[in-house]
C-alpha cells in the first residue's frame, strides 16, 4: 500500500528558471527590447532614438557648426544688412540660420535611428544536411556553430557573391552586410562607422549622411563667400588693403580660414561618397574589394544608382525596441528545457523569427501544454522511466 501510494504521488520533475517564472509569476514585470539589447548602442527617450556608443561626439559636431554660424550671423551680417538694402540683409541672415536648423535635422536623422540593424539569432542556424526546422540536429543534439561553413555562395543579379558567417550574432549575414566592430551589430548594407554623428552609416540612414555631409558642405561656403564679400565692402568703405580689412573685422578672417580648412574635410568626403553613390558601392567594398578587379553586381549605371539611394523606400526597420519581452532575454523556453530524452517530440517549442531574431510571447495554450507535458513527464516517472538529470547547459545562450 506504501509503494502505491509513492506511485500515486510523484514528486514533480525539476522546472527551468524560465518555466518557474512563468508559472509562479505570470504578472512578472516585463522589459522593453532596447533595455536588454546585447549591442553597444545607447537608446534616449524609451527606445525611440538610437545610437552608437561614442553618441558624445554629436556634440563637437554640432559645436564646429553652431558655433561659426552664431559668429557670422552676430558679427559679420550686421554689416552686410547695413550695406546690401534692407530685405536682402535680412535675407542674408534668414538663410543661414534655416540652413543650419536644416543641417543639424539632417545630423540627428543620421545618428538618431537605426541604420539597418540585423537582429540576432537566439542560437546558430543548423547545417542545410542535419536542418530539421528546429535547431536541433536529427540524432537530438544541438547543433553548434561550429559545424557551419564559414561562407556561402549566393546569386546576385546572375553573379555569385560570398556571404560570411557572423560568430557574434550566429547567422549568415545579407550581401553587402558587415558586422561593426563599434557598435557591435550587423548592418545592411554597411558602409562604415562614422565617429562625427556616432552612429554606422547603412542601409537606412546612408542618404540622410550624403544629405548631411553635402549640406555642411554648402553652409561652409556660403560663410566663406558671405566673409569675403563683407571684406570687400569694408575695403570699399575704408578705401584700405586686404590686411586692414581684416583688422577691421577680425571674425570674418577667422570664418575664413575656418571654412577654408573645414571645407576641404566635408567637401572631400561629399566627393568621394558622390563617386559611390554613381558607381553603387560602399566605402567598405571600395576599400576592401577594390582591388580585386571583380565587376560590382550592384551597379546598376548612374541614373538608377541615383534612383536607388535617393528616390528608393527606405525600409522598415527589422527592430521594434520598445515591444515588450518578458523575463530574462538571455534565456528562451526552447534552450532552457532539457535536451534530448527529457524532452517529448510532442512538446511546443518556442517559435523565433529567423530574421528578426525576435522572440514571440507564451500564448496561453502553450502554457497548458507546458503543464500538460510536465505532467506527463511525471507519468514517465511513476511507470518506472529513470528521469534524466543530466541538464546540457551549452543551450541556455
Amino acid at each position: 500500500m506504501m509503494q502505491g501510494s509513492m506511485h500515486a504521488n510523484p514528486l514533480p520533475p525539476p522546472l527551468s528558471d524560465s518555466n518557474r517564472r512563468i508559472m509562479e509569476d505570470p504578472n512578472a514585470p516585463s522589459q522593453r527590447v532596447y533595455q536588454v539589447w546585447k549591442g553597444n548602442n545607447r537608446f534616449c527617450l524609451g527606445g525611440r532614438l538610437i545610437f552608437g556608443p561614442d553618441v558624445r561626439s554629436i556634440f563637437l559636431t554640432l559645436f564646429l557648426i553652431v558655433t561659426p554660424v552664431i559668429m557670422f550671423c552676430a558679427f559679420v551680417t550686421r554689416s552686410l544688412i547695413n550695406e546690401f538694402q534692407h530685405p536682402f540683409g535680412n535675407l542674408i541672415v534668414t538663410i543661414c540660420a534655416v540652413f543650419t536648423v536644416y543641417v543639424i535635422t539632417l545630423l540627428f536623422l543620421t545618428s538618431g535611428r537605426d541604420p539597418g540593424i540585423i537582429p540576432r539569432n537566439p542560437h546558430p542556424p543548423d547545417p542545410e544536411d542535419e536542418d530539421n526546422g528546429s535547431g536541433i540536429s536529427a540524432d537530438g543534439r544541438q547543433s553548434s556553430a561550429s559545424s557551419l561553413p564559414p561562407t556561402k555562395d549566393v546569386m546576385v543579379n546572375d553573379k555569385v557573391v560570398k556571404v560570411k558567417y557572423c560568430q557574434t550574432c550566429m547567422l549568415y549575414r545579407p550581401p553587402r552586410c558587415s558586422h561593426c566592430s563599434i557598435c557591435n551589430n550587423c548592418v545592411e548594407r554597411f558602409d562604415h562607422h562614422c565617429p562625427w554623428v556616432g552612429q554606422c552609416i547603412g542601409k537606412r540612414n546612408y542618404r540622410f549622411f550624403f544629405m548631411f555631409v553635402s549640406s555642411t558642405t554648402m553652409l561652409c561656403l556660403y560663410v566663406f563667400a558671405f566673409c569675403w564679400v563683407n571684406l570687400g565692402k569694408i575695403m570699399d568703405a575704408y578705401h584700405c588693403n586686404l590686411w586692414r580689412a581684416f583688422l577691421k573685422s577680425p571674425v570674418s578672417g577667422i570664418l575664413i580660414l575656418y571654412t577654408f580648412i573645414v571645407v576641404w574635410f566635408v567637401g572631400g568626403l561629399t566627393a568621394f561618397h558622390a563617386y559611390l553613390i554613381f558607381t553603387n558601392q560602399t566605402t567598405y567594398e571600395n576599400f576592401r574589394y577594390r582591388c580585386d578587379g571583380k565587376k560590382n553586381p550592384y551597379n546598376r549605371g548612374c541614373s538608377g544608382n541615383i534612383l536607388e539611394i535617393f528616390f528608393s523606400k527606405i525600409p522598415s526597420s527589422n527592430n521594434n525596441f520598445r515591444s515588450k519581452v518578458k523575463g530574462d532575454s538571455s534565456s528562451s523556453l526552447t534552450t532552457s528545457m532539457p535536451l534530448g530524452h527529457a524532452m517529448s517530440p510532442e512538446m511546443p517549442k518556442r517559435s523565433f523569427d529567423i530574421k528578426t531574431g525576435k522572440r514571440q510571447a507564451v500564448s496561453a495554450e502553450d502554457f497548458e501544454d507546458i503543464l500538460s507535458q510536465i505532467e506527463s513527464v511525471g507519468g514517465l516517472e511513476r511507470c518506472g522511466q529513470p528521469r534524466h538529470a543530466n541538464w546540457d547547459h551549452r543551450a541556455n545562450w
